[in-house]
C-alpha cells in the first residue's frame, strides 16, 4: 500500500463532515472492509455577576413533513456474546473524529479555556462531520438505522481526547437531537430535527443540572403547572452549554405526575440566561438558564411524561459523560507516558523511578477499566435490554477514577503539572466534571 493510500479517512477529508464519505464513494476500500451500503445510506440521507440576558433570537422551527406517529431507530440484535469490538462503520466514524479531534481540537484548546470561547468556524467543522445527527432517525433525514449509543460514545471519546470542554459544547445539539429521536412526539420530531440534519445546525442544549449541592436528578426543583392549555415552568438550570447562543433546549422538569422532559425554545417568555463561568469545561461557554413563569404549549411535553423516558434519559446521559471522561484520561496517558521517559533526574529517566512507573501504570488500567464499563453500557443500550445497572457502575468508576487520573498526571508532572504551559492541569480540571455534570449530554 502507497503512502497515500494509507491516509486516513480524515486526512482525506479533514472538516468536510459528511462530506468525506462523497469522496471514499469512490475508493475500493469501502467494497474490501464492507461498508458501502452504509456510505452510499449516509450519502443519500444526506451572568452570574448580575448580567442577565435573553437568550438568542432562534429560528422559527416548523414541521416539514407530517408524521402519523413518531418515528424511532430501530434496537440493535442481541448478541450471544459480550463482544465491544466497534464494527467497521464506528471504526470509521471513530478515525475520523480522532484525527480532527488531533489536529483541530487540541491546537485550539489552551486559547479556548482562556477565552472560554470556541471559534464559530471549529464548532460548524465539527458539526460537519455529522456528530449531531446520530439520533435522528432515518425518516427525517438521519444516517443511523439502528440506535447509535455505541458509536456515539466512540466519538464522544475521540473529541474528548481532543478536549473536553470543546466536546461538550460541539456534542450538546446532538443531545437534544437524541432525546427528541428517543422520546419526542411525531409533531416534535417533524418540527425540530430536519433543522439538525443540515449545514446549519442549531445551538441546542439539554438542560438538567440544578445548581445546588448534592443535585439529585429525580428530586427536581425546577417546577411545571398547567394554565388552560398551556405549562408554565419556574427554575433554574446550570452549567448549560452556550446557553446565550441556543436556540432550543430540552428541560427536565417536575410536574405533579413526577419528572418529565420538555422541548422549550429560546424565544419562549419568561426565558433569559445569565453566564456562569466553572472550574472546567470553559470552551463550552456554560450558563444559567432561568425560567422564571416561562410558557410553554402543551405539546411541550415529551414521551407524555412518563418516567421511565425521563430516568433513560438521565442512564443514556451518564454512560455519555462516561465517554467524554475516558477520551480525557486517555490524553493524560498518552501525554505523561513520553514526558516521563524524555524527564530525567540523576542522570536517568524519572520513568525508572517504581512510584513513577506505578502511577502511569494505574492510569492505564483504570482508563481501561472505564473504557470497558463504558462500552458495555452502550452495548446493552443499542440492543434494547436494561443497561442502568451498567449505566451506574460506568459512572461511578468514571466519576472516581477520572478525578484520580488528573490528579496523578499532574502529580507526574511535578512543577509542570501547575502551569499551562502543559495541558494536564486542564484536564485535571475537566476530568472533575465528570462527577458533578447531570445531563448535557446523549448516546
Amino acid at each position: 500500500m502507497t503512502a497515500t493510500q494509507d491516509k486516513s479517512v480524515a486526512d482525506r477529508s479533514m472538516g468536510l463532515g459528511l462530506r468525506w464519505l462523497n469522496r471514499l464513494a469512490g475508493s475500493s476500500l469501502l467494497d474490501r472492509i464492507h461498508i458501502r451500503r452504509h456510505v452510499e445510506r449516509a450519502l443519500y440521507s444526506g451572568t452570574k455577576n448580575g448580567f442577565r440576558s435573553a437568550t438568542a433570537a432562534g429560528r422559527t422551527f416548523k414541521a416539514v413533513q407530517t408524521l402519523g406517529k413518531p418515528a424511532r431507530q430501530a434496537t440493535g440484535k442481541p448478541r450471544s456474546l459480550f463482544d465491544i469490538t466497534p464494527d467497521d462503520e464506528q471504526q470509521m466514524f471513530q478515525e475520523a473524529v480522532r484525527e480532527f479531534a488531533a489536529n483541530k481540537v487540541r491546537p485550539a484548546a489552551l486559547e479556548a479555556d482562556a477565552s472560554r470561547a470556541i471559534s464559530g468556524e471549529l464548532l460548524a467543522q465539527t458539526s460537519e462531520l455529522g456528530v449531531n445527527m446520530l439520533g435522528v432517525p432515518e425518516e427525517l433525514g438521519g444516517v443511523m438505522h439502528e440506535q447509535a449509543a455505541v458509536s456515539a460514545a466512540l466519538i464522544g471519546e475521540a473529541l474528548a481526547h481532543g478536549d473536553m470542554g470543546i466536546a461538550y459544547a460541539a456534542l450538546a445539539p446532538g443531545a437534544v437531537a437524541t432525546a427528541i429521536g428517543h422520546w419526542g412526539t411525531a409533531e416534535q420530531e417533524a418540527a425540530y430535527l430536519p433543522s439538525f440534519t443540515g449545514e446549519d445546525t442549531p445551538a441546542a442544549a439539554l438542560a438538567i443540572l440544578e445548581p445546588r449541592p448534592l443535585f439529585d436528578p429525580l428530586k427536581l426543583e425546577t417546577k411545571a403547572r398547567r394554565d388552560g392549555e398551556d405549562w408554565v415552568i419556574d427554575g433554574v438550570k446550570s452549567l448549560v452549554a452556550r446557553a446565550k447562543e441556543c436556540e432550543l433546549f430540552v428541560v427536565a422538569v417536575e410536574t405533579e405526575d413526577g419528572p418529565a422532559l420538555f422541548v422549550v425554545e429560546s424565544g419562549a417568555s419568561g426565558l433569559s440566561v445569565e453566564d456562569e463561568p466553572a472550574m472546567g469545561l470553559r470552551p463550552a461557554t456554560t450558563g444559567r438558564l432561568v425560567l422564571e413563569g416561562a410558557r410553554v404549549p402543551g405539546s411541550a411535553l415529551m414521551a407524555e411524561g412518563k418516567r421511565e423516558a425521563y430516568v433513560e434519559c438521565i442512564e443514556r446521559a451518564r454512560i455519555a459523560w462516561c465517554a467524554l471522561a475516558t477520551g480525557t484520561s486517555q490524553a493524560v496517558l498518552d501525554y505523561v507516558i513520553p514526558y516521563v521517559n524524555e524527564r530525567t533526574a540523576f542522570g536517568e529517566p524519572i520513568s525508572n523511578r517504581q512510584a513513577v512507573a506505578f502511577g502511569v501504570s494505574d492510569i492505564g488500567i483504570e482508563t481501561e477499566g472505564m473504557r470497558l464499563t463504558t462500552y458495555r453500557a452502550a452495548s446493552r443500550a443499542d440492543q434494547g435490554e436494561d443497561f442502568s445497572r451498567e449505566a451506574a457502575l460506568a459512572r461511578r468508576l468514571c466519576a472516581a477514577k477520572g478525578m484520580q487520573i488528573g490528579s496523578e498526571g499532574v502529580q507526574l508532572l511535578g512543577g509542570h503539572g501547575f502551569v499551562k504551559e502543559h495541558p494536564v492541569e486542564r484536564w485535571y480540571r475537566d476530568l472533575r466534571a465528570a462527577g458533578v455534570m447531570e445531563g448535557a449530554l446523549l448516546v
